[in-house]
């Protein structure tokens, strides 16, 4: 399995989480050990998504393909 694939896989295991929250992630990019995503929704200003990004989300992704090192919220 290739790792973009893996990654959406780890996405989708998270979003339930996020969407009962009223938010969302996107993948944005991979570039080499580095994935970029998107909060959006509600999580996209929530005051603990960087405590979200640390513990479900990157983790989660590192579950899955843990050949990443790297998992960084893009704000813009």
């Amino acid at each position: 399995m290739e790792t973009k694939e893996k990654i959406f896989l780890a996405l989708d295991e998270i979003r339930p989480f996020l969407q009962s929250d009223g938010g969302d992630i996107q993948f944005v990019d991979l570039i080499s050990d580095e994935v970029f995503v998107k909060l959006i929704g509600n999580c996209s200003d929530c005051s603990i998504n960087r405590v979200t990004m640390k513990t479900a989300v990157e983790i989660t992704i590192k579950k899955h393909a843990p050949e990443i090192v790297k998992v960084t919220n893009i704000t813009q």
